[in-house]
């Protein structure tokens, strides 16, 4: 496992940046989406549908790379590379779901969010870094 400076940490837990997640397809071909997610140490978590082009590829493949951009002068970025466990227990997919959903929507909305996405059919997925890269203010 690699582990995540705090100051990439920092970076990855600003705001409600999105990541892109990129995952491949069983014919080999790229899948680059938006995710949502929060962060437990160095594990990126976030959900997804099981049957989502995502999801399957991940529990065939059980990689991914995260992608974070800062899109404003002097800009900056995180890479994460690593493998992926799952839950499907309900309980723990509402739990983080919940948290999730607080960092994105707000702490007002977050209980409606995390029960909405809590159901069956939808996947807690755990990122493990094998490898990190920040670069800060490019353009500096």
């Amino acid at each position: 496992m690699a582990t995540i400076t705090s100051e990439c940490k920092e970076f990855l837990l600003q705001g409600t940046r999105t990541g892109k997640v990129a995952t491949v397809r069983a014919d080999g071909r790229a899948h680059v989406v938006p995710i949502w997610f929060v962060m437990d140490g160095d594990t990126i978590v976030f959900t997804t549908g099981t049957d989502s082009v995502k999801g399957k590829n991940l529990r065939r493949d059980g990689r991914a790379s995260l992608c974070v951009d800062d899109e404003t002068p002097p800009f900056s970025f995180a890479t994460v590379e690593g493998t992926v466990t799952f839950s499907e227990d309900l309980n723990e997919l509402r739990e983080w779901a919940t948290r999730i959903a607080a960092r994105y929507m707000g702490a007002d909305k977050a209980e409606q969010f995390g029960a909405r996405n809590a159901v069956p059919g939808e996947l807690l997925v755990r990122l493990t870094p094998t490898k990190a890269v920040f670069v800060k203010d490019l353009a500096d």
